[in-house]
């Protein structure tokens, strides 16, 4: 590890161990300054302490007032951004909401004959030696099935590629979650669901064949992939996971037709509407000049359990729910996707798939970061108006008084730390930066297939010299034979776009800095204050601190305004997939969690703890702990499923 990646990686820590020990300089300076010059002169006529700078800590009060005062206007700029982007988006789903064009959007398919069968795959195993099943139904195009089970036949076809990465999930969160995707009009003609399991959970591969026996009939394809526990530089976690089984179905799709396959990572629990891979399509076909460069994000919203789960941690919820919204507003460029996202397989070829060790472990900003650098910042994105159903982290708690409140907020502080670690991600982009800049007047790139041996490693590209020497160029071996480089894709790329990156540059401090940071100046500001009431402001600089006050009391009523938008956000949201539930018979036993400003005002009393106990706390302990490790072991929590007969154990399926 080189000295520049190991800083890279704990830039977090050390900005907060840098902040500290500046604010700390500048108190005691000041406290000392001030108690020296408060002090009556001696007999003699001067004042003892000669070491105490009547100044204090000079320019450096200077740059800690400054830097505090910038600290505040970025805070203060998250929840207008949050507000004017939630604002923006539930107008739009009230259009989408009365707009049936969607609902009856067309993709395009050939009626097919029907075929079923369950047996071993062979197109989901490699030599590194996984088991996976496959099934097919109704997927048979009579005029083009030669060659593979999957071939895409129409040019207006999108098949959409759905990983459901799983580890020790319940089998009733998951059959939950594939009967809201059979649910849809196009889950037989489009959806090739691929069941990601770990070898590591026990009985991985009877749950994935009970489930796979029980859906056979209801999707395009529906197999499972079993991820290896002893493969070198893999971390436990989604992101291996989904690395794995995407190089496994890669296999199935040839080089004519993965221009038309879109990837879609969802968690267990994700509940999709079928509008949701409706505008997906539409927009693949209405902007083909972007299409193998755009990635497709959706806001989330927690609306099946947050009625069962203590107010602080339905509340740290909807402000996580919030820092994924703030990006997708309209005419946005900057949109990194929070839990489940879409993009095409041909970008995932690009960009050599998924990274697969402990820096990945927010996987989801992870592989935005990987694709926005790989297209030098020319990432498009694009937001998809179907909120995704998601649960609120739970640990059993609902109806077990002070001992049940507790045990969730641990489980959500656990989440919370999970999400604060993906600071790993600072460190990655500025890697990336620092790459990017050096490959800056690259104009091409070359790259194969995901599952290609050369694409092993994170590093998918080849030498443009090596290729033009191998194939063909001037000077080239004519007796070099050309198969070998038949699958191989040269594409054009653009020149850097430093907007866009500084935009992006501003929104990962914001992520992973502004915490911590915000927290240390509030106190330190605070004492600053304190220390220094009533001695001359020999710096100029009291007008700042009192500009930060009215600051942080703006800011925390943007963010109580934000949560009054989020109500009808969240109304709008929960309405339309109630109904869609009920339209396709499901909503039977299914939750449903509707708001009320009445029933819910405790949720704004609770925004002031949510800050520090899910914010700043675990930030600060994972940018501490990335000193001596940058790996994390997390347990899956509790997802809220439907009421109903419960599912045989796996023991029993045995």
């Amino acid at each position: 590890m080189s000295l520049f990646t190991w800083y890279a990686r704990r830039s977090g820590g050390l900005a907060m161990i840098w902040l500290g020990i500046l604010s700390y300089w500048v108190i005691t300076r000041e406290s000392a300054a001030t108690q020296y010059n408060n002090r009556a002169p001696d007999s003699q006529g001067s004042l003892s302490a000669p070491r105490v700078s009547p100044n204090g800590a000079g320019i450096w009060t200077i740059i800690f007032s400054w830097y505090c005062l910038l600290i505040h206007v970025l805070v203060f700029s998250f929840p207008l951004r949050a507000c004017w982007s939630i604002w923006d988006i539930t107008t739009e789903l009230r259009k989408t909401a009365q707009n049936k064009v969607v609902k009856e959007f067309k993709l395009g398919h050939r009626r097919r004959s029907s075929s079923t069968s369950l047996s071993s795959s062979e197109t989901l195993t490699s030599s590194r030696a996984t088991s996976s099943a496959s099934s097919e139904a109704g997927d048979v195009d009579t005029e083009s099935s030669a060659g593979s089970d999957t071939t895409v036949s129409t040019q207006d076809q999108v098949v959409h590629a759905i990983i459901i990465p799983n580890y020790k999930e319940e089998v009733d969160s998951l059959r939950e979650t594939l009967d809201v995707l059979a649910s849809h009009p196009h889950a037989r003609g489009s959806y090739d669901v691929y069941l990601a399991m770990e070898q590591r959970e026990n009985g991985a591969e009877i749950k994935a064949m009970s489930l796979i026996s029980e859906f056979v009939k209801k999707f395009r394809s529906i197999d499972f992939t079993l991820h290896p526990a002893d493969l070198p530089n893999d971390c436990p976690g989604k992101g291996s996971n989904v690395d794995w089984a995407a190089r496994k179905l890669s296999e199935r799709y040839p080089i004519g037709c993965r221009k038309d396959v879109i990837i879609t990572s969802i968690d267990a629990d994700s509940h999709l509407s079928s509008n949701y891979f409706s505008l997906i399509t539409r927009m693949h076909f209405a902007y083909p000049e972007t299409a193998s460069t755009t990635l497709y994000s959706a806001p989330i919203v927690f609306d099946r359990n947050s009625h069962s789960v203590p107010a602080i941690v339905r509340v740290a919820d909807i402000l996580w729910c919030a820092a994924g919204l703030s990006g997708l507003y309209r005419g946005s460029t900057i949109a990194p996707p929070t839990s489940v996202y879409s993009l095409p397989l041909q970008l995932v070829d690009r960009v050599g798939g998924w990274d697969r060790d402990s820096e990945a472990i927010g996987e989801d900003l992870h592989m935005y970061l990987k694709c926005f650098f790989a297209l030098n910042g020319n990432l498009t994105v694009r937001t998809v108006l179907s909120p995704i159903s998601q649960t609120n982290v739970t640990a059993g708690g609902y109806g077990k008084g002070i001992s049940g409140i507790v045990v969730d907020m641990r489980a959500r502080y656990k989440q919370a730390l999970r999400h604060m670690w993906g600071a790993l991600d600072t460190g990655f982009a500025l890697r990336k930066l620092v790459e990017l800049w050096r490959n800056r007047k690259q104009t091409t790139r070359t790259f194969r297939p995901l599952h290609s041996a050369l694409n092993d490693s994170t590093d998918v590209y080849i030498p443009e010299a090596q290729l033009d020497a191998l194939t063909g160029s001037p000077g080239a071996d004519p007796s070099f034979d050309k198969g070998f480089f038949s699958d191989v894709t040269h594409e054009a790329i653009k020149g850097p776009d430093y907007r866009r990156i500084i935009v992006l540059c501003h929104r990962m401090f914001e992520a992973h800095f502004l915490p911590v940071q915000m927290t240390i100046l509030v106190i330190a500001s605070s004492l600053y204050m304190w220390v220094t009431d009533g001695a001359a402001d020999v710096h100029g600089v009291n007008w700042i601190f009192q500009a930060c006050k009215y600051l942080r009391a703006v800011g925390f009523l943007q963010v109580a305004f934000y949560l009054f938008m989020y109500e009808n956000f969240h109304r709008i949201a929960v309405t339309m997939r109630e109904k869609e539930m009920n339209d396709a018979g499901l909503a039977k036993g299914m939750n449903f969690s509707h708001r009320t400003l009445k029933k819910n005002f405790i949720d704004y009393i609770m925004v002031p703890l949510v800050a520090p106990i899910y914010g700043a706390i675990p930030c600060a302990q994972a940018q501490i702990c990335h000193f001596w490790t940058t790996d994390l072991v997390y347990t899956v929590s509790k997802k809220a499923t439907r009421q109903r007969a419960k599912s045989m154990s796996v023991e029993e399926m045995a």
